[in-house]
């Protein structure tokens, strides 16, 4: 038996995460944390028993204390609370499926607690990269990451020799908007950028996916999770998402990771690394399938990656302005308080006025946060 903590579980990563566990016998959920939705975590305490779990909203916490008052799940609220799921005694490996900075000190704690970690929070690394892996690395931790991009190039690395990679092909759809010009989106809508060609995901994610911000994150992540220059990462746009990721080697060869658009997959992997267990769901049917084309990613209308190249290079705090600001545009735009293009430009007026710092601490990663999120709401 192998027992998993899951901090964001009524999220997307969360919801697929316990469909995994449900589907496997050799799975327990000993802890979960959850932002607000108690409807959706009540069940889920009902169905899998965890022995604690976090609502991070104080106010909804105490409504699911008397909700379930007639259950020995033990329930807790805010920062302490999702520390204490992270590094629950009985836990093994701690799935980080939150969304944004508030990932990152659990994760820290959970490390130093000796779990391994299932990383499907991108804000880890991207903020905090250079304190993350070298703590995993003296605690002999396993950072196993979940995106679906992440986990291909790790598995196309298995018994490979990390020293000789030349270059990692990180793969992306292009989103809904590929081929448009910043012109022709000038008048994006919600509802038209909230609907991805490939993948289904939580909204923060396929908006990121969209203005092609994601790919970004995930270049600066690639970065830290594979030890390898901003220079030997290519971002190659396939459309049908078939290719999930691929290595080149120093020898001209190339190892590529292929199959349907599932996260399950990924997450699966993580959590049974080093081995493999069935997963039942479609299969790629290579006599059916028409063609798997490339494309070079559109760098000048879709500005957003090139961004992120430029923020991960500069380095310090500036990957945290970045995500920062992003972050804040984002929920804006889904609050329908800017427009499509707004998001973008509020990075790029974050970056051009940010001081950097060289080698930030944990609070001063957190502090650069909050004045990004200040400099926002005093200019939009």
């Amino acid at each position: 038996m192998k027992y998993i903590s899951v901090l964001g579980s009524t999220g997307s990563i969360g919801t697929q995460t316990l469909d995994i566990v449900r589907n496997n016998d050799d799975l327990s959920v000993v802890a979960m944390a959850a932002g607000s939705n108690i409807e959706l975590l009540e069940k889920q305490i009902r169905e899998f028993c965890p022995k604690v779990v976090c609502v991070f909203n104080e106010d909804k916490a105490k409504q699911l204390r008397e909700n379930i008052k007639d259950t020995d799940t033990k329930v807790v609220a805010g920062m302490d609370g999702l520390i204490e799921t992270a590094v629950i005694e009985t836990a093994e490996i701690v799935v980080t499926a939150f969304v944004g900075m508030i990932g990152i000190r659990p994760t820290i704690e959970a490390i130093k607690a000796g779990k391994d970690i299932a990383l499907a929070n991108k804000e880890t690394l991207v903020t905090a990269g250079h304190i993350i892996m070298p703590l995993a690395s003296s605690m002999g931790v396993k950072i196993l990451p979940v995106d679906s991009e992440h986990s291909a190039i790790f598995q196309s690395l298995n018994g490979e020799n990390r020293k000789q990679i030349d270059k990692i092909l990180l793969t992306a759809s292009g989103g809904p908007f590929r081929g448009k010009t910043r012109e022709e989106m000038k008048n994006v809508r919600l509802e038209d950028a909230l609907k991805h060609p490939n993948w289904s995901m939580g909204r923060k994610i396929t908006i990121d996916s969209s203005t092609m911000v994601n790919k970004g994150l995930e270049v600066i992540e690639a970065k830290w999770l594979f030890d390898v220059d901003f220079d030997d990462i290519q971002v190659v746009v396939q459309p049908q998402s078939l290719i999930h990721s691929m290595v080149q080697f120093d020898d001209g060869a190339i190892i590529a990771q292929l199959g349907t658009p599932d996260m399950r997959l990924p997450i699966q992997y993580a959590l049974y690394y080093p081995d493999r267990k069935y997963l039942g769901g479609d299969r790629v049917d290579f006599a059916k399938l028409a063609s798997i084309s490339f494309e070079a990613p559109d760098m000048d209308n879709f500005v957003g990656l090139s961004y992120a190249y430029e923020a991960g290079r500069i380095g310090g705090s500036m990957p945290t302005v970045f995500n920062a600001a992003n972050e804040k545009a984002v929920e804006k735009f889904l609050n329908r308080k800017i427009s499509y293009l707004d998001i973008t430009d509020i990075i790029r007026y974050c970056m051009d006025n940010h001081k950097k710092i060289d080698n930030p601490s944990f609070e001063q990663i957190l502090e650069t946060e909050q004045t990004v999120y200040e400099m926002i709401e005093n200019r939009w």
